[in-house]
């Protein structure tokens, strides 16, 4: 029996360690190709990288456009997750603790608004944004990604603010504590896992957007993510460049999930199991 577990554990460990490496090996061939000069792309596949070519990363955001670009993304995914986050608390206390008229169908409707390809709203999107002055500009992308991951944040935080018991409101309006007072002193600082991972997926969703940031932008709002296609052009493809600008789009992400990582699988878990 112990041998036969320890095959077990064996080929577990085994089968983990292959599906590590080749979720890995791409983010590992995309910082090596970016320490490459052109010739050295090129010139073969090579595993392992022992030059590194500074230009790859200075020239992009030092002589060119990507330092904007890469600003661009972080305030729209940052103000985007805020606006979210804040209306979305709002929205899942009303629907938790309050008899809204037509609350179970508000809330299917706003689940419903993540059934559609956004494809399909291109068009109506970029008429009214060309129309309001809001094409190209931060804030509209803010407010286009609010409408998008809003209804997401809503279904999420959803179990989570029914978990927390009604007893915890009551007990501090007893005590003299007014409606904001118990959202802000009791539900938040219970909620906070579920905020904080409600928080991370959305800013994530702002962050690696494509589609509405290529239509609705040009030059002032335009985003990293956009501003990678740029790479490829009618006379070939700068791939140390792309690389290196892949790889600086890779940072702020990894910086903000590593800060709130603590709170992710108490967030995913919390409301889970009741009682």
């Amino acid at each position: 029996m112990g041998g036969k577990k320890t095959l077990r554990l064996f080929f577990i460990y085994l089968v983990c360690i292959v599906i590590a490496a080749a979720t890995l090996f791409p983010i590992y061939w995309m910082v090596v190709v970016s320490a490459r000069t052109k010739l050295e792309v090129f010139a073969g596949p090579r595993l392992i990288q022992t030059s590194f070519y500074t230009m790859n990363y200075y020239r992009p955001f030092f002589q060119d456009v990507y330092g904007r670009y890469l600003l661009n993304s972080l305030i729209i995914a940052s103000g985007n997750t805020l606006l979210v986050i804040f209306l979305a608390v709002l929205a899942t206390y009303a629907f938790s603790r309050f008899r809204v008229p037509g609350s179970n169908n508000l809330f299917f409707w706003t689940i419903t608004n993540r059934m559609a390809p956004p494809a399909v709203f291109i068009v109506p999107f970029f008429l009214m944004f060309t129309r309001l002055g809001l094409r190209d500009t931060q804030f509209g992308l803010i407010l286009l990604y609010c409408i998008s991951n809003l209804p997401f944040a809503i279904w999420l935080l959803k179990g989570m603010m029914d978990s927390i018991p009604r007893e915890l409101d009551e007990a501090a309006l007893i005590d003299g504590c007014s409606l904001w007072g118990v959202l802000w002193n009791v539900i938040l600082p219970l909620a906070k896992p579920g905020v904080m991972v409600t928080a991370i997926l959305n800013w994530i969703f702002a962050w690696n957007e494509y589609l509405f940031a290529a239509i609705l932008t040009s030059v002032r709002a335009r985003t990293i993510t956009t501003g990678l296609a740029e790479f490829v052009t009618v006379i070939g493809t700068n791939w140390g460049e792309m690389a290196a600008v892949s790889v600086i789009c890779l940072i702020p992400a990894v910086i903000f999930i590593g800060v709130a990582q603590k709170h992710i699988i108490a967030g995913l878990t919390f409301g889970a199991v009741k009682d």
